[in-house]
């Protein structure tokens, strides 16, 4: 299938410690591995799940993928277009066709500006309506998105919390983009309120051929949104498979142990999840002082000695089922050399809806 969004080894380091005190006291500088070598792709009206430990790179590299954070290594292909080193003026295009719905619903809207003028005001930059059709432009993404049109006059303080995130996904739907970056665009909301939040997403995602990155730490919320799943752990990701095999069989034991990790209530049988020595023990290193080899060794209650010398790459361990781990490689699996990887988004024949 073709992929509207292709990532190939996307890099943001950070340094930290570079001001002009430290220079003077002779300290030096560190350097923060973010992001550190991300691959994926999405496709058209695909919602690619972005899971993993706060920390690891998730928001940076949604942040990444829509150049609100300049990258240091990589590439970005949009619709077949590099954007990677466009600047200023030439992003303008793109800034319409990928937007991004925030965490915080109050924090990400202006206080002092009504509904109406905050979801009016891409179409306005954008130069997509005459200033006199913005109203009615406005009204119908405020009813697409579950409001009324009385909405349009208040201020972010009068409304709900779930309210306030609909206000952002209208603003973001502004623009008519083709992706839409979620960066835990639920988590900060009532429980009550976040399935109709999830819902309403799901179908906007029907109803206009929206493709989504949506980042969040609450597996519950990534099956229930998501086509394919992709597991990160400190800057890398070490799993990408489509939603419903990545929850009945994950491959990375970082994955079985994020899995063995949900509370359950049932009858008091237990799974292949419930086992104590698939829960995740030690410390997290640090982003600033990365271990040799896999980065998940030293938790991993599988490790072997290579894993502490070799960093391992996605390998194809079952078919659109990629897995970063020595367990799968090609010295493990008495198959010879490993699978190719493919990063494109599989087909429609395969097994990507829940």
């Amino acid at each position: 299938m073709t992929a509207l969004l292709e990532v190939e080894n996307l890099t943001k380091h950070f340094t930290v410690g570079d001001g002009l005190v430290n220079r003077l006291a002779g300290r030096r500088s560190t350097v923060v591995r973010a992001v550190d070598g991300v691959s994926f792709a999405i496709a058209p009206a695909e919602t690619l799940g972005l899971v993993g430990e706060s920390g690891c790179g998730k928001t940076t590299t949604g942040r990444l993928v829509l150049r609100a954070v300049e990258p240091t290594a990589g590439r970005i292909r949009f619709d077949g277009e590099d954007i990677t080193a466009l600047r200023e003026r030439a992003l303008l295009p793109f800034r319409r066709r990928a937007q991004i719905v925030f965490q915080d619903p109050y924090t990400s809207l202006n206080p002092r500006m009504p509904v109406g003028r905050i979801v009016g005001e891409p179409i306005m930059v954008h130069r997509l309506a005459a200033r006199g059709a913005v109203p009615e432009r406005v009204t119908a993404l405020l009813e697409m998105v579950g409001l009324q049109r009385e909405h349009a006059g208040r201020y972010p303080h009068e409304l709900s919390g779930g309210q306030r995130q609909r206000v952002g996904i209208a603003r973001a739907l502004a623009v008519s983009p083709r992706l839409i970056v979620a960066d835990e665009a639920v988590s900060a909301l009532d429980v009550s309120v976040r399935a109709q939040i999830l819902n309403l997403l799901i179908a906007l995602r029907e109803r206009l051929g929206l493709a989504f990155l949506f980042v969040s730490h609450d597996l519950g919320v990534i099956r229930f949104i998501s086509h394919r799943v992709a597991v990160m752990y400190l800057g890398r990701l070490v799993e990408i498979a489509p939603a419903a095999e990545l929850f009945r069989r994950p491959l990375h034991p970082y994955s079985q142990a994020l899995l063995a990790a949900i509370p359950t209530v049932g009858d008091g049988r237990t799974s292949m999840f419930d086992q104590p020595g698939r829960l995740i023990e030690g410390e997290l290193p640090s982003p600033m002082n990365l271990p040799r080899g896999c980065r998940f060794a030293s938790r991993c209650p599988q490790r072997m000695a290579r894993c502490r010398e070799v960093e391992p790459a996605l390998v194809s361990a079952a078919p659109n089922h990629l897995v970063a781990c020595h367990l799968y490689g090609d010295e493990n699996n008495g198959q010879g050399a490993a699978a190719p990887v493919s990063l494109r988004p599989p087909g429609p024949e395969a097994d990507t809806a829940l």
